[in-house]
């Protein structure tokens, strides 16, 4: 009787008692769950056990609420981040985008609420519209910048960091813009619906609306075309000059939104905000599993890095740690961030091998 070899590249799978496949190891299970889920899930277990462990405060109700609120503002600019790098770009004024929303925004606002003291609801519109109008010009020339011109996304909005910047300082002397109502303040800034701030219900909103924009339109899909591979997009009939534009478009519309927001929390139009908002944005995202290449994220993912990053602030200031030493934490963040994506390629091209 003959016995039965295997044939060649078909290795026998080595077996059990029973005769079943071997059971896979806990290094590859781990290996697996980290392909599946990427490196957040394990950095966000990591800082709530850390940060309890330093300090008392930081797990109770009041805290996590008040990182919610806090978290708002960087969780709108990164989800209008994720549209610049679903297309393989970037955008490095969103930090200006927000400092010139708040400067036209207050100035226009104050302006009209000093003409007519009565007309508050007036105002407040006419301020917000500015601020939409300022804020979205900026996305729009970066958009023709780079879809229409073809400059690079880091040297287009590097300019339009510098331009907005000044533009900013130019109309407010350095000085904060006072003299806005105080509705505006107490509706968007300090307002409360069931105990939850206003920013939340806000930040909510969008993010509902950017996941059916991303998923279920023909736009979002485009978005992750032009990202994986502009020129098979091209050939497949897609008008990649135009995804191009309406991604920087969206993402200086979130970042305005973002700005009325923040502007309504300081009561001023300050031509100094935002100043860490592009690298935190951009953090946010790749810490979510948004590549760098382009044409891969998830709305979810990039709300919890904007929340993780959030929450790692809020940690650093309870456990009384210098905020120079916070810019590095974000820093070193983002560069393991990027590794952590390399090292979760690999592991994905090894699976399918």
């Amino acid at each position: 009787m003959t016995r039965e070899t295997p044939q060649p590249g078909h290795e026998a799978a080595p077996a059990d008692g029973g005769g079943s496949p071997r059971a896979s190891s806990p290094g590859d299970r781990i290996k697996r769950l980290f392909v599946r889920l990427g490196a957040l899930p394990f950095l966000l277990l990591a800082a709530v056990i850390i940060f309890t462990l330093m300090s008392d405060h930081f797990l109770t109700s009041r805290n996590l609420l008040n990182v919610a609120r806090q978290s708002t503002y960087l969780t709108i600019v990164s989800m209008g981040q994720m549209f610049a790098l679903l297309t393989g770009g970037f955008d490095l004024s969103v930090g200006t985008i927000i400092a010139l929303t708040s400067v036209v925004g207050a100035s226009a606002m104050a302006a009209s609420y000093a003409a007519a003291p009565d007309a508050v609801a007036a105002a407040i519109v006419l301020g917000i519209l500015a601020g939409l109008v300022a804020g979205v010009a900026v996305g729009a020339v970066n958009g023709i910048g780079v879809a229409i011109f073809k400059v690079s996304p880091f040297m287009m909005t590097l300019g339009m960091a510098s331009v907005g910047f000044g533009i900013a300082l130019y109309l407010t002397g350095g000085v904060p813009v006072y003299g806005m109502p105080a509705a505006f303040s107490d509706i968007f800034g300090y307002g409360q619906f069931v105990g939850i701030p206003t920013p939340i219900y806000v930040t909510g909103a969008l993010i509902v609306v950017i996941y059916v924009l991303l998923n279920w339109t023909r736009m979002g899909r485009y978005f992750y075309a032009v990202g994986g591979n502009i020129r098979a997009a091209a050939l497949s009939g897609i008008n990649t000059r135009f995804s191009l534009f309406m991604a920087y478009v969206l993402c200086g519309l979130m970042a305005t939104i973002s700005g009325l927001l923040l502007t309504a929390r300081l009561e001023t139009g300050e031509a100094n905000i935002g100043a860490a908002l592009p690298l935190e944005s951009i953090a946010a995202c790749v810490i979510g599993g948004v590549s760098l290449r382009g044409g891969v994220g998830r709305v979810g993912n990039v709300v919890l890095g904007a929340i993780f990053i959030g929450l790692i602030q809020n940690g650093m200031n309870l456990a009384r740690i210098e905020s120079y030493l916070q810019t590095v934490v974000i820093g070193v963040l983002l560069i393991l961030a990027v590794i952590a994506d390399q090292v979760r390629q690999r592991f994905v091209a090894s699976l399918q091998d």
